[in-house]
This record gives C-alpha cells, sequence and structure tokens, in this order.
C-alpha cells in the first residue's frame, strides 16, 4: 500500500493499469484528449504486481485496473472517470495538471 500512495502522489495524473487492458488503454487516450499526460505504471510488468493489485482493491474499486489518482486522491476506475467525464466534472480537476 505504501507504494502505490507514494507512486501516485508523485505525479498530478496517475493511472495504475495493465498493458493488456482495453479500458486502460481507454482512459489514457481521454486523459491525453484533453490535454493531460498521466504517468502510466503498468503493474503487469512490475514485479511487485500482485501487491499492487492488492493495495488497489483495498482502496475500493471493484476491478484493480485501471486506477486512477488526480492530485494523489483515488478517483476510481473507468465507471467512476467517465461519469466525472459525462458530467462536467472531470475537467475541473485535469485543470492544474493541463499545460
Amino acid at each position: 500500500m505504501d507504494k502505490v500512495t507514494r507512486l501516485a502522489s508523485e505525479k498530478g495524473v496517475v493511472i495504475f493499469s495493465k498493458s493488456s487492458c482495453c479500458l486502460c488503454y481507454a482512459v489514457n487516450i481521454l486523459f491525453q484528449e484533453l490535454g493531460v499526460h498521466p504517468v502510466v505504471y503498468e503493474i503487469d510488468q512490475d514485479p511487485e504486481g500482485r501487491e499492487i493489485e492488492k493495495a488497489l482493491m483495498r482502496l475500493g474499486s471493484n476491478t484493480p485496473v485501471p486506477a486512477v489518482f488526480i492530485g494523489g486522491k483515488f478517483v476510481g476506475s473507468t465507471n467512476e472517470v467517465m461519469s466525472l467525464h459525462l458530467s462536467g466534472n472531470l475537467i475541473p480537476l485535469l485543470k492544474p495538471y493541463q499545460p
């Protein structure tokens, strides 16, 4: 859990992902289209990936990836990010991280 917290707070927008996950890819593309370039940690390529996945599940997400953090705070997975976007509440959260 400490590693997740540390990595999530190092940059403004962080996505924990798996390289084979199409929803992770879609969330990453959404952020890029909104002008934000998130740091993406591919947990399937990390030797501690299983522990990271367990820590992400303990945060309350129904799926371990994608796990999106904005400003060091856990936002959620695909459903939460898309709901924020559709309601118009995602862009204000991302404003400090857009160039």
